[in-house]
């Protein structure tokens, strides 16, 4: 099983395709850990996809036993994300290029299905979700891969205890990505050029309920430094994660019906709609407003009172979804 081609067709097959989806990504819950050794550096192993597949998106775990990832470096976006308890978790989104290991992988969540419509027919990779968001992912428009449906592409590493130690080798997915940029696909517009406007600013920091991301800006390599939890963010190489652009998205955030195994809710993060933006590039903080009609609309980030897109800086993009003052918990 590798996940659904598209979730619609009429008829019997299409019935029986969608319970098989729903049976083996149950059975991903319920995976023991695969036998497996610390994952290995690796460089790029998988290319172009023939016939224009979209992206691959993996959800990466991002609690401090986590840390550091692997992978996240080679990624075109990177999206934060609010989980269960005011934590945070991340998606990395490749569309150009993807490395020979990407982890640790956990589960998916209500948000990712939202956010990743954007994409054209885009592979996710996870560990597994809750029983009752199974369907919802079978619905979905996304190859699903999981530990189950692809087995031969995960495995787990003696580096750390399990959950932490789940790790994808895209190569074995056959070519997951098309060799356009995730950036591009998602509806933003790069350019070398900074935009006029905009105030200096050499450091961002932005809090979730129970997390903290902190961008500061490095003259030397032209990127912004990342920063996670109060510590500099590293490759498993020691090399320190940077962004090109950093984008701050308010979004409505709000509590699911779904509640993890301690009781709390799964909160879930609005990305259709409009919203008020901050964009960061070149040691420059600039206002700006998102804008996502429909479920397949790309997002356009455009200056407050323009519709002419506001231009990121080349490279790769750090979003991260915060709660927009005024609905709900949390701070950034």
């Amino acid at each position: 099983m590798t996940g659904p081609s598209g979730g619609y067709e009429p008829g019997v097959d299409a019935l029986r395709r969608r319970v098989a989806l729903v049976a083996g990504l149950l059975a991903a819950l319920l995976a023991a850990c695969t036998p497996g050794g610390t994952p290995p550096d690796g460089g790029d192993s998988s290319g172009p996809a023939p016939g224009g597949a979209s992206v691959l998106a993996v959800k990466i775990d991002n609690v401090g036993a986590a840390r550091p990832q692997t992978g996240i470096e080679n990624a075109d976006v990177v999206y934060a994300e609010r989980v269960e308890g005011g934590l945070s978790r991340l998606m990395a989104v490749y569309g150009t290029r993807v490395p020979g290991v990407v982890g640790p992988v956990r589960s998916a969540r209500e948000t990712d299905l939202e956010l990743l419509g954007q994409f054209s027919r885009p592979t996710l990779a996870f560990s597994g979700a809750q029983r009752a968001l199974l369907p919802e992912i079978a619905a979905a428009p996304l190859r699903a891969v999981t530990p189950d449906s692809a087995g031969g592409a995960f495995s787990r590493g003696a580096d750390r205890p399990a959950p932490h130690n789940l790790y994808l080798r895209p190569g074995k997915l056959g070519h997951p990505v098309s060799g356009t940029n995730a950036g591009t696909l998602a509806g933003f517009t790069f350019a070398s050029r900074a935009p006029e406007g905009g105030s200096p600013l050499s450091h961002r920091t932005v809090r979730f309920p129970a997390a903290r991301f902190d961008f500061t800006w490095s003259a030397r390599q032209h990127r912004w430094l990342v920063s996670m939890d109060g510590r500099p963010a590293t490759t498993t190489s020691g090399t320190r994660l940077t962004a090109a652009t950093v984008v701050v998205q308010y979004v409505d955030i709000h509590d699911s019906r779904l509640h993890d195994k301690l009781g709390n809710a799964s909160p879930v993060s609005r990305t259709v709609g409009s919203g008020r933006a901050e964009v960061l590039r070149d040691a420059r903080a600039y206002p700006a407003h998102w804008t996502r009609p429909t479920p397949t609309s790309p997002t356009h980030v455009t200056p407050p009172k323009n519709t002419t897109p506001l231009p990121f800086a080349t490279g790769p993009v750090w979003v991260l979804l915060a709660q927009a003052p005024g609905t709900g918990g949390g701070r950034d």
